[in-house]
């Protein structure tokens, strides 16, 4: 497609589309990308130019755009029943998925319940914690714990116990009030504290709540290790192993939202594996479908689903339902991403792609626009700030000139305000990742100057 066909179509799409996570006004300036087609890690655009995918499309695409296998799985499903509703139907693809998930999830997650994004798979953990509850006998319990900084999604619900000043303002009024404590990132270490102790003053915190409102709390729930659109803010495997012995002495859910940190993102499949932990409930997507097809799943223990079975005049049935719960195509997907994760060493890969990143991110330590260099696995990031280490006002915006500058140089650094952070699909090259550091660095000298 010729430059200007792909001027047209990015003029046709600012005439009727409305973006996601976009203020439309910016397109006034920032040009629209209209991508043709995608391989491996690269975006192809309409008009010949190309761009490495060094944020998998939103944490999705983590093995890869249309990965062979993936793409032949899709196809045969395509064959074969495209969808049908879940309620009292099933299918080899829902059947099959569910027995993998099972398998390779922390021990005692035994049931799984689908969903249709990160969103969804949030509303259905918070629901059946509280309905876990209100089953029992315990309708008092109507309150969640989460941890400052947190980020659980844009529904009613996921945004109900997200920690996002931007979000909270806005929404305010239509939002549950959740107990916040803190997470041991690093950020509120007070002068000489180890992160032993700050992790051992943060257990306090949450020790302290749940010894306060234990009885009115359904669950604590938290982005394992990492804190992703919260700014990429990371803590230690011993938080969570805390965090879970807590939950059991006073008799609360942990739910473990690892939509963004799963499948393999922070160097295990799940995050939790790091901590040595089983989560009461678990919400997985992004990289379930190997980022092809929108799909969700929360995993459940027995003892909660068998909360909910009895007789139907009991009325302890859970009530949800979407559509397209369960569709065949995107079961058919995660099957065929599940299947890559077992038969292939895309683990071992990691770590080594991992460690490599961290060898070209250790030469910009140093940057006086440059602090708080961070990483889990495959998943790293810095803060944009002035030469003398304090942050710049949000309102000029340094982040997107790095944005732009890297669309100039063929990356997509898509950052989180002046948080600048990689999150490449695993088959990225160590080629590849010295090209995505260095353009990050020119993009930074061009942000930061006056």
């Amino acid at each position: 497609m010729s430059a200007s066909r792909s001027a047209a179509l990015a003029a046709r799409d600012l005439a009727v589309v409305w973006h996601p996570c976009t203020q439309m006004h910016d397109h006034e300036t920032l040009p629209m990308l209209p991508i043709e087609r995608a391989e491996g890690v690269w975006l192809h655009g309409c008009d010949g130019r190309r761009w490495i995918d060094a944020v998998s499309s939103w944490w999705t695409n983590v093995l890869g755009h249309r990965h062979p296998r993936i793409v032949a799985a899709l196809k045969d499903q395509l064959d074969r029943l495209d969808h049908v509703m879940l309620a009292g139907f099933t299918h080899e693809p829902a059947v099959a998925l569910a027995e993998a998930l099972v398998r390779v999830a922390p021990p005692g997650l035994a049931r799984v319940f689908y969903a249709d994004n990160g969103s969804s798979a949030v509303e259905v953990a918070l629901k059946l914690s509280f309905h876990y509850w209100r089953n029992l006998g315990r309708g008092m319990r109507t309150r969640f714990v989460a941890l400052n900084g947190s980020y659980h999604g844009e529904t009613l619900g996921a945004l109900s116990v997200t920690d996002v000043a931007l979000y909270r303002r806005t929404y305010a009024p239509l939002l549950l009030e959740p107990f916040l404590v803190p997470p041991p990132d690093g950020s509120t270490r007070r002068p000489g504290e180890s992160a032993e102790a700050e992790t051992a003053r943060c257990l306090d915190a949450l020790r302290e709540v749940l010894e306060r409102h234990g009885e009115s709390i359904c669950a604590l729930i938290v982005e394992p290790l990492v804190q992703c659109a919260g700014g990429m803010r990371m803590y230690p495997p011993a938080y969570l192993a805390g965090a879970r012995a807590l939950c059991d002495a006073h008799g609360v859910h942990l739910i473990a939202d690892e939509i963004a940190t799963g499948f393999g993102r922070t160097g295990t499949l799940f995050a939790c594996e790091q901590a040595g932990i089983a989560p009461d409930l678990m919400c997985v997507s992004k990289g379930l479908t190997g980022g092809t097809l929108p799909l969700a799943a929360v995993l459940a223990t027995e003892a909660i689903y068998a909360a909910f079975y009895a007789e139907h005049a009991s009325g302890k049935a859970f009530l949800h339902s979407h559509s397209y719960t369960g569709n065949p195509l995107a079961c058919r997907a995660a099957c065929a991403t599940l299947a890559i994760f077992e038969d292939e060493p895309v683990l071992e890969r990691n770590r080594a792609l991992a460690a490599h990143l961290a060898e070209q991110l250790a030469a910009l330590a140093g940057h006086r626009h440059v602090a708080g260099i961070r990483q889990t696995g495959m998943i790293a990031a810095l803060d944009l700030v002035r030469a003398d280490g304090t942050p710049f006002a949000p309102g000029e915006r340094r982040g997107l000139r790095v944005y732009r500058h890297g669309l100039d140089h063929g990356v997509v650094l898509r950052p989180l305000g002046d948080v600048i952070y990689f999150m490449p699909p695993y088959v990225i090259t160590p080629e590849e990742i010295d090209r995505v550091v260095a353009v990050a660095a020119a993009g930074i000298e061009r942000a930061a100057a006056d």
